[in-house]
């Protein structure tokens, strides 16, 4: 093995490289550590190593908070930048972004930091969705501590509102790690809403463009996705920005291996779709969706 080679390669323009010569980007590791502390500061105690005493709270959420706005303000500075050189490049013009996405960057952290506060509030509807659904709950400490659904419904509930406010890179970096802790893949453009509860989880999938109502559950392999993706017919480029995954309206409930595709298809509320259901066409409201149950062959082995 050519080691001296492989060195050498890391400085060559055509290895995709994160390095401050060139795109400057916060690693992986440092966002999954920010993260943390947003977890830490969602459920006090509950995600660190020992509990939380409860005369010091106050104290330990203002320093949470402090870290959280410092490495989040850094973060965002660092992908607009990103950003606004790449399209400089695209463009064939450098320009100077640095005083600009400060200003940007600065002006996106305070409108994060303030969405945190409803950021907690959906998530402890979430919880009480999670025991209220489960009987195997035995306590909503066990939902925050346990449950690979929560764990997955707060990273989106975070990078959704970054998502929100059109940062780059950030939102599928923390969706991404979410899936990889979890199995769940959950697009940081996707609309949730209120008491939302993923069972099991492993196996979950949901589009970019899908807008989930209030009090829906899912089950462990459910895909909420697209069908065939229109090219540009001059370029044959995928088209972007379109509506490709479908709406699931409020109090629907989605068993495992349900697969439902397509922008236009539509779950009316109050609805059920049952496991191993496929889906490409929108059902009314109040509608049960089975398939026939499959008749077993049964054959003495003597």
């Amino acid at each position: 093995m050519d080691l001296k080679k492989l060195s050498e390669d890391f400085s060559c323009a055509s290895v995709v490289a994160n390095t401050t010569r060139d795109v400057n980007l916060p690693g992986v590791s440092a966002v999954a550590a920010t993260l943390r502390r947003i977890f830490f500061l969602m459920f006090p105690g509950c995600h660190g190593f020992k509990a939380i005493e409860s005369t010091n709270c106050t104290e330990y959420a203002e320093k949470l908070l402090t870290s959280i706005a410092e490495e989040m303000g850094q973060y965002i500075k660092q992908v607009l930048i990103y950003k606004r050189v790449e399209q400089s490049r695209i463009e064939g013009e450098f320009i100077n972004v640095d005083d600009s996405c400060n200003g940007c960057a600065i002006a996106i952290t305070e409108t994060f930091m303030n969405s945190l506060p409803n950021v907690r509030r959906m998530l402890q509807e979430d919880i009480s969705a999670a025991y209220d659904g489960d009987p195997a709950a035995m306590s909503k400490l066990e939902v925050v501590m346990a449950y690979p659904g929560l764990f997955a419904i707060t990273v989106h509930r975070v990078a959704h509102e970054l998502y929100k406010l059109k940062v780059p890179l950030l939102p599928r970096v923390m969706s991404e790690y979410a899936h990889s802790k979890t199995g769940i893949d959950i697009h940081p453009g996707a609309s949730i809403g209120e008491r939302f509860f993923i069972d099991h989880g492993t196996g979950v999938v949901i589009g970019e463009t899908c807008v989930i109502g209030k009090n829906v559950k899912i089950y462990q392999g459910v895909t909420l996705g697209a069908l065939s993706f229109p090219k540009d017919e001059k370029t044959g480029a995928l088209v972007k920005g379109i509506k490709r995954h479908p709406n699931v309206e409020d109090n629907v409930v989605i068993y495992a291996g349900a697969t439902i595709l397509g922008g236009n298809t539509v779950i009316g509320h109050d609805s059920e779709i049952g496991g191993n259901v496929w889906l490409m066409s929108s059902i009314p409201p109040n509608s049960r969706v089975y398939n026939k149950p499959p008749a077993p062959t049964i054959r003495s082995v003597r």
